[in-house]
């Protein structure tokens, strides 16, 4: 998949689906299928427009673009969103991007989809355009909940790796930099590759989470260690179970598949060390489940 800003996108027919797509979730895939170019912007609009509103995102653009890769797309074409674009009108949107660079001949879009300056632009001014045909998608719903950005994003925030995981349509990812190793988490028995969370990015709440880290079975903290003083800046804490790997300085993706507890504070090291054998047993649980 080419990955294209749009003043170098070459104009030809395409089949658009148009929106941020934060998370690439079930709702976006909807919208995205059978299109073969996706239109997105960055940064999100609101850091522009709102900043005080703007939300932590659930992906960065090069997760993004990984997800719509592997929904076939053929070209995700990127918006930067500035001041500028965000004072175009609706109808400057269509003629000038979607009509006279992109050539749309079929646009998609969620029914809840808002464009142009004052967000007055809806799927209703596409729809009565004549140029190309528009698909309107209806919001998705799993479970009687409906699927947003917004909600994953409250999920994750509260721990439910899971019920994030159904509604994004796979496990919740984080990426990063391993930094620097745990050493007292190597004399404990269990040594971690550590992450610090991008702040631009949605981290799970604080607690102990069964995951995959590249693939291995991994259990991994968020948060503070509270057993060993406060005041410490958030880390992602993964042990690879039956892997001894020298991480530091590579990137490690860690995919969240359940919450196993949150975080506290253990009256000693050992009641610790007893906990996370417990932890640890449960991952092996998990995994022997087909979860990894």
């Amino acid at each position: 998949m080419r990955l294209t800003q749009l003043s170098d996108a070459e104009r030809r027919p395409r089949r658009i689906a148009v929106g941020e797509f934060d998370g690439v979730h079930l709702g976006h895939r909807e919208v995205i299928r059978g299109s073969d170019t996706v239109l997105t912007f960055e940064p999100h609009p609101l850091r522009v427009v709102r900043p005080e509103a703007a939300p932590k995102l659930i992906t960065s653009l090069e997760a993004k673009a990984e997800l719509v890769a592997g929904l076939g797309v053929q070209e995700l074409v990127v918006i930067p969103f500035d001041q500028g674009f965000a004072h175009q009108s609706p109808q400057a949107f269509i003629d000038d991007v979607l009509i006279g660079r992109l050539g749309a001949t079929h646009v998609s879009v969620g029914e809840n989809f808002r464009f142009g300056h004052g967000a007055a632009g809806d799927p209703g001014l596409l729809a009565a355009d004549g140029r190309f045909e528009t698909r309107v998608v209806d919001l998705v719903e799993v479970d009687g909940e409906v699927v947003s950005s917004s909600h994953i994003r409250a999920l994750l925030l509260a721990g439910e790796v899971e019920a994030a995981g159904r509604l994004l349509g796979a496990p919740f990812r984080m990426r990063g930099i391993v930094v620097t190793g745990d050493r007292r988490g190597r004399e404990l028995g269990y040594p971690t590759a550590n992450l610090v969370p991008d702040e631009a990015l949605v981290c799970p709440g604080h607690g102990v989470y069964a995951a995959r880290a590249d693939g291995r079975c991994a259990a991994v903290n968020v948060g503070v260690r509270p057993t060993f003083g406060t005041g410490r800046a958030v880390l992602v804490e993964a042990y690879l179970l039956d892997t001894d790997l020298d991480l530091y300085g590579r990137p490690l993706t860690i995919e969240f598949l359940a919450r196993l507890r949150g975080e506290r504070r253990f009256e000693s090291v050992q009641a610790l060390v007893e906990q996370m054998g417990r932890d640890v047993e449960r991952t092996r649980e998990i995994c022997a489940r087909g979860a990894c």
